[in-house]
């Protein structure tokens, strides 16, 4: 049901919510959630494809679904070779051990991004190191790539998140010139694109999540992408315990140690299916966030990310805009994205937490990093220094990437910031009693729909899990 066939439902509610109107925390009527329908929601061959599977009596291990799954996504990516892993995090370590990455190696990752990022590296002994973002895409910074190499450099991870890519043009030549290898994690932005290629085959290998809230999803899993064929074979054995792939050439292949990190049928056959209607998806919210970027590009108090033209299609997990302070006149940006939540119906939350203060990545908390004093003070993430990541943190709003495929949203959207636009003395008041606890007039300190206080998440809404998650 579309944000439309649902208001005639409650036009009422909805008539409440127009122009001119009060906000929701001020005493207005909601008006209907945007973006109703639940994600992640059936594609249509979901059953048939899980009864062939159970009838079958091939579950997993190199099954006939998975390998159909791993040559259409790697072909939709622009990459040569696919491989389905466990999840999107062990994506990343197999990335890096694929590429002999190891105890003491350095790898650049951004630091703003889901903590897994830098896990990864951190569970294979390696350093991460944390580079700062771009204002304009809070994706990570070329320049502070370039200033982070050092002898020790094996690898660098980059980002692409919240509606923007990865300078790749840039990044790739930084890699090229000093020859280390550039992983994408790309587990927010399946579908995307950078000059017309896919993101994932842009790097040296590409990682992907099917966590339960991601744009394709199987309720977990993971996938690596590559074009170098001996790179394919260091995958595949190392998801399979060590083993060979059938087939694999003398030359592409050696011996290396490792566990399982397979992925199985059910899985693929749940992947298979939501592939039959995911490239619609994905334009269609590469459409609207076009229309979204155009809208805040026109309203006060806020502003789009940038986007430059190399950036062909993007199909974001989480859709970001910046709050602009100065311009609302003493409502900072947690009341504005309290009360926006309670606008749209619809979490809406800031980006991640830089990884120098990120209360999930505490590298400190495990013994096992403890191999020697120098390591346990490289992988101490507060020695490095992020402003940038810092202000965005402050300043970025996201919604779910549900909102996207609802066309009817992308107006309500911008109309309930120019409404709060408008009221923002009055929000300035209602955030002075709210941080305290205290409801505006004629509303219950509760909360309206599940929205938290201020500066408080509010624990989720329909079942949506906070952002970034693998």
């Amino acid at each position: 049901m579309t944000s439309t066939e649902q208001a005639g439902a409650t036009s009422a509610g909805s008539a409440a919510t127009g122009a001119g109107s009060l906000p929701v925390v001020l005493g207005g009527a909601p008006g209907p959630a945007v973006a109703p329908e639940r994600w992640p929601r059936p594609a249509g061959r979901e059953m048939e494809l899980l009864e062939q599977v159970v009838r079958s009596g091939i579950w997993g291990f190199d099954g006939p679904l998975e390998a159909e799954f791993e040559r259409e996504f790697a072909a939709y990516t622009g990459a040569g070779y696919g491989l389905a892993v466990s999840n999107g995090t062990v994506a990343l370590q197999l990335a890096l051990e694929a590429l002999d990455v190891g105890a003491g190696d350095e790898v650049i990752v951004p630091g703003v991004t889901w903590q897994a990022t830098a896990a990864a590296a951190l569970d294979i002994n390696a350093v991460p190191v944390l580079a700062d973002i771009e204002p304009g895409t809070y994706c990570i910074d070329p320049a502070e790539v370039e200033r982070l190499i050092t002898p020790r450099t094996r690898a660098i991870i980059v980002v692409h998140l919240y509606g923007s890519l990865a300078d790749m043009d840039r990044i790739g030549e930084i890699g090229a010139r000093h020859g280390i290898p550039v992983i994408e994690d790309c587990a927010h932005a399946h579908g995307s694109r950078w000059r017309d290629r896919g993101a994932g085959s842009w790097g040296t290998l590409g990682c992907f999540s099917f966590q339960l809230f991601k744009t394709l999803t199987a309720g977990e899993g993971g996938f690596v992408t590559t074009s170098d064929p001996a790179l394919r074979e260091a995958v595949y054995s190392l998801r399979n315990c060590g083993r060979r792939r059938p087939g694999a050439p003398d030359e592409n292949w050696r011996p290396i140690q490792s566990g399982n990190y397979r992925s199985t049928e059910f899985q693929a056959a749940v992947l298979l299916a939501q592939l039959d209607v995911f490239d619609d998806q994905a334009s269609q919210r590469d459409r609207n966030v076009a229309r979204l970027e155009a809208s805040l590009a026109e309203l006060p108090g806020v502003a789009p990310m940038d986007a430059p033209p190399q950036r062909t299609r993007i199909s974001p997990y989480e859709f970001a805009f910046k709050f602009r302070e100065h311009e609302w006149d003493g409502v900072p940006a947690a009341a504005f994205r309290a009360a926006l939540e309670a606008e749209l119906g619809v979490e809406v939350d800031t980006i991640n937490e830089p990884l120098n203060a990120a209360p999930l990545y505490q590298p400190h908390t495990k013994r096992r990093y403890r191999t020697s004093d120098a390591y346990w003070a490289a992988v101490d993430p507060a020695r490095f220094e992020l402003p940038a990541a810092r202000a965005a943190y402050a300043e970025g709003v996201t919604l779910p990437h549900k909102v996207l495929l609802d066309d009817d949203a992308i107006p309500v959207v911008s109309d309930a910031i120019a409404r709060l636009h408008e009221h923002r003395h009055a929000l300035a008041r209602w955030h002075s009693g709210g941080l305290r606890g205290v409801a505006p007039p004629g509303q219950h300190s509760g909360g309206l729909r599940g929205v938290a206080p201020p500066g408080q998440h509010s624990g989720g809404l329909r079942g949506v899990a906070p952002p970034g998650q693998h």
